[in-house]
């Protein structure tokens, strides 16, 4: 008898920062373990961390958006006038996965926020946490919530041609990510909280040192803006300080720092656990996969969101609202200051809801088996 062949899982992960990248580790371990046959498209940085963290999958060049961002409310409008252009770059990513299902046998996909990777032939899952956009467009509180009621039909729209939802967080009770990944009205394809993604394991105590960690990601103009006000700043004090740029695979000249100051391109997903265990004060950008991380490793954090990034901004408050980090603009940001403030804070950290996710990767590969012909021969 003929052996069946595995079930070929197609993985995409976005290209605005290393995040979508990230959260998809732990996805692509369980698909291994079932023994899926796993094929990542990714470009850039995002390829170039995967490429770490799984050196021998097979991995396909998908286009980016290569995205820029702009400050403040120049961003928002931006955002919203180039409407036609994000949707020229969704049809772009359809012709792409038609053209690369001709040439690589896939049997379903999981993307990680990329609208156009849906297929009418193919089982496909799609990773959000921000069911409920906020604009932040105007400071009128009736039209702000007619433009981001808008946006969410988008949203949904484009949500409701996959296969099923997946939204890294947990339920209501459990939920970091607030009414981001929690609207009133959920998308009419199933959705499943699948609860935190992250590529860390569960942390073992470790003893504090006296160190400064700064982790730096996100598309540029905005990553070295504000990597270059840190390191102005990190030169005035006497920390011993690690700053990861959050550049995998890019050989970028290293600034002229004192000795007491490390500065790596990128570290390893086990060296850099090993930096956040370690470290007494850690300052980082408020998305939320570096909040996921966080939180999976019991760390609370200086962030500072990336300005006119409505999603970090909401996740800054959310944070400070909560007890659970703590949050500063960068126009207000002084790094003697704000360590000062934050040692002042008695800060919590969330409760969380553990889910199997071995288990819901394996819903998942026996739900594209369901839906396959019966002669496909389809097998985990």
């Amino acid at each position: 008898m003929k052996p069946k062949d595995p079930v070929s899982v197609l993985v995409a992960p976005l290209d605005w920062g290393l995040g979508h990248a990230t959260r998809c580790i732990p996805i692509i371990k369980e698909l291994i373990g079932l023994g899926a046959r796993v094929i990542i498209a990714a470009s850039g940085n995002q390829k170039a961390l995967l490429t770490e963290e799984f050196p021998s999958l097979e991995f396909i060049e998908i286009p980016g958006y290569n995205i820029r961002y702009k400050n403040g409310l120049l961003l928002k409008w931006a955002i919203l006038f180039r409407a036609p252009w994000f949707l020229n770059q969704i049809r772009r990513e359809n012709q792409w996965l038609t053209l690369t299902i001709r040439s690589h046998r896939i049997d379903a996909l999981i993307s990680d926020n990329r609208y156009g990777l849906y297929n009418a032939d193919l089982f496909t899952v799609f990773i959000t946490h921000q069911l409920y956009i906020q604009s932040g467009i105007s400071r009128q509180k009736f039209l702000n919530n007619w433009i981001n009621r808008a946006i969410q039909r988008w949203n949904y729209k484009f949500i409701g041609k996959f296969s099923c939802c997946w939204v890294p967080d947990g339920d209501d009770m459990h939920s970091i990510a607030g009414q981001l990944s929690h609207p009133p009205a959920l998308p009419e394809i199933p959705v499943k909280y699948v609860g935190i993604l992250s590529r860390f394991a569960q942390p073992e105590k470790r003893q504090l040192k006296k160190r400064l960690l700064i982790l730096l990601s996100g598309p540029e103009p905005a990553r070295t803006r504000f990597e270059n006000r840190l390191i102005r700043q990190v030169e005035g004090t006497s920390l011993q300080t690690v700053i990861v740029r959050g550049l995998p695979g890019q050989s970028h000249s290293m600034p002229d720092l004192p000795e007491r100051v490390q500065i790596f391109n990128h570290l390893s997903s086990v060296d850099l656990a090993e930096m956040i265990m370690e470290s007494e004060f850690i300052i980082a950008r408020s998305g939320y996969s570096t909040i996921m991380d966080l939180i999976k490793l019991r760390r609370n954090a200086i962030i500072v969101p990336t300005p006119g990034q409505t999603e970090q901004e909401y996740l800054g408050n959310y944070m400070n609202e909560k007890g659970w980090m703590y949050s500063v603009p960068e126009k207000k940001f002084h790094l003697k200051k704000t360590i000062d403030e934050f040692q002042k804070l008695k800060l919590r950290l969330p409760e969380t809801q553990e889910t199997n996710l071995r288990n819901i990767v394996g819903e998942f590969l026996e739900d594209k088996i369901k839906s396959a012909p019966a002669t496909s021969g389809l097998a985990i």
